[in-house]
């Protein structure tokens, strides 16, 4: 071999290892991602929400400002609640809370959960937890972030595909009935006013997300907050008789749970219209509120005992406190709906999870389609705008 054939030969081995490390670097820093090169129908999930979706892992300061609540909401972690069950069966396990991500591209990539016990759709009466004005400002942060690290065509393609995930309200109604029982001011609505108001607010949330390229949405019911530990408490307390009789004789206060289904008829609906007016969106809607109803009415059926009492609490209803220590908890929480004032057990999501995902053992809880079926679609496609 000649000198200049080395020569050669040396150049061409310094320009090979100098296209390896781009490429390794192109990876690393998020601008051509395995993730989004694979068919995955969807590639993430994205969770918004209250308690219903987070533990309090994502709430700042949470042990201090539970207020009412319980200091351990959930019996083990934010895995027992149906986000988490779906996105397993999604075969993406593991959502970490917002906070606890370093911000990086790989951690946006495999999904983030913005929810946060507490968190309120209406501007909350306490600035300690994250409301859903703030969450979205989250959200676009970082699908802006995508966009910034990925090619544009890549990165509209990655948002439309994946899933996200709204489950709002419940707290809303925690935190009026809470001032109710206090003999706090009234807001300056009707009760009616006040479901229509928080109906109209969750769709132009949908609008938000709609407006930041999001047309894979899951948007989830309240569940029916007067069946609760602490709603019985409060209705307890509150009636001069002392009597425990209920409005319905189930174990629930018809009031609250008028109320709440009036939120879910008219959200349901709005969805529905919006759907016909966005038609490259799909959204499904999720009745949580007549699933657990179901397990209620009919407890023996689904394998439960114990429709009124929380697993983990005190006092009557085991709702005068929440949870405030696992080992207080009883010894078979899955025969239990509630698992502490206001939160199921892990045995009821799991079914409500299971009858999202593929339409039993409680039929037609997710409309039009089940997260299966909205899952083996093929995701929307739009022209990429220029």
């Amino acid at each position: 071999m000649t000198m200049s054939q080395e020569k050669l030969n040396f150049k061409a081995s310094k320009l090979l290892l100098l296209v390896h490390l781009l490429a390794l670097l192109v990876i690393a820093h998020g601008k051509l991602p395995p993730e989004v090169s694979n068919d995955l129908n969807a590639p993430a999930v994205y969770i918004l929400g209250d308690s219903s979706v987070d533990c309090g892992d994502n709430t700042l300061f949470y042990p201090l400002i539970h207020s009412s609540m319980s200091l351990y909401s959930c019996n083990g972690s934010d895995s027992t609640l149906i986000p988490h069950l779906l996105a397993e069966k999604m075969g993406m396990p593991n959502i970490l809370p917002f906070y606890s991500q370093n911000g990086s591209i790989d951690g946006i990539l495999k999904g983030l959960n913005f929810g946060s016990a507490q968190a309120t759709i209406m501007n909350p009466s306490s600035q300690s937890y994250q409301s859903v004005n703030q969450q979205l400002r989250q959200v676009f942060d970082s699908m802006q972030l995508l966009q910034l690290q990925l090619s544009q065509e890549t990165a509209l393609h990655f948002i439309r595909s994946s899933i996200f995930y709204l489950s709002f309200g419940k707290d809303d109604y925690i935190d009026l009935y809470q001032r109710k029982a206090s003999g706090a001011a009234k807001p300056n609505y009707s009760d009616q006013e006040f479901s229509h108001v928080l109906a109209n607010q969750m769709i132009h949330v949908i609008r938000n997300l709609y407006d930041m390229n999001v047309r894979r949405m899951i948007c989830m019911g309240i569940l029916p907050l007067g069946c609760t530990p602490r709603m019985l408490l409060d209705r307890y307390n509150s009636n001069s008789k002392g009597s425990e009789e209920d409005d319905d004789g189930r174990g629930c206060v018809e009031e609250i749970n008028a109320q709440v289904s009036e939120y879910n008829k008219m959200l349901h609906e709005q969805i529905a219209m919006l759907r016909t007016e966005l038609p490259d969106a799909q959204i499904v809607f999720c009745d949580v509120y007549q699933g657990i109803r179901k397990i209620i009415n009919n407890p023996e059926h689904y394998g439960f005992e114990d429709v009124k009492n929380a697993c983990c609490g005190l006092g009557m209803y085991g709702a005068a406190i929440g949870c405030l220590s696992k080992d207080t908890a009883c010894e078979q929480d899955t025969s239990h709906v509630w698992w502490d004032l206001y939160n199921p057990t892990k045995a009821v999501n799991s079914l409500l999870a299971d009858s999202a995902w593929a339409g039993s053992p409680l039929s037609r809880i997710c409309r039009p389609t089940t997260i299966q079926e909205l899952l083996s679609t093929a995701s929307p496609s739009h022209p990429i705008p220029t």
